[in-house]
């Protein structure tokens, strides 16, 4: 069973600015963004601390995220990267069915991925990720660069809002529709 540990808070900073950002978007009425917990059974606690040291998890999650925008359905999993390559195993195989299905009904799945080395905040469709993943399905390389991303989707600066996605969510709404012609 796979097991949690300290390492798995990698990205709670930016997912805490992700949860920052979606009350802000509930308090405005814009979007209802809940996240999503992933089950876990715990292993060891420290006394003093009351911390989690060591778990298991129940079951496989899905994304971290899901809700609506203006009533449009929306999930989302946020990544963090140090580096200007992004490791594919870092996403698994029955979170992309799922957001391929999600899409499928009408929703809009998309990943939100922190490059920190270079403090930018990146909106990736899931039809622009598979071509990332097929190419690693074929035998291709297991990962993907920053400069093989379409820059014009790094989530602009907005004051007050620490990851502001929704713009983006109408970009991807918009070459959706443009696509379907």
């Amino acid at each position: 069973m796979p097991t949690w540990s300290s390492r798995g808070l990698r990205g709670s900073v930016f997912e805490e600015m992700i949860n920052r950002t979606n009350e802000k978007y509930k308090e405005a009425g814009l979007a209802l963004i809940q996240k999503i917990p992933t089950p876990i059974t715990p292993i060891r606690m420290d006394k003093e601390s009351r911390h989690i040291t060591l778990a298991y998890f129940n079951e496989k999650s899905t994304v971290d995220y899901i809700g609506a925008v203006q009533g449009i359905p929306v999930c989302f999993d946020a990544k963090e990267c140090a580096s200007l390559t992004f490791a594919l195993q870092n996403i698994h195989p029955h979170q992309v069915d799922f957001m391929k299905r999600f899409e499928a009904q009408g929703g809009l799945a998309f990943f939100l991925i922190s490059f920190t080395s270079l403090q930018v905040y990146y909106y990736l469709p899931i039809r622009h990720f598979l071509p990332f993943w097929e190419r690693a399905e074929k035998g291709g390389r297991k990962s993907f660069r920053y400069d093989e991303l379409d820059l014009t989707w790094i989530l602009p600066d907005k004051p007050g809002v620490m990851v502001p996605y929704l713009e983006m969510i109408n970009k991807d709404l918009l070459e959706r529709e443009e696509g379907a012609d």
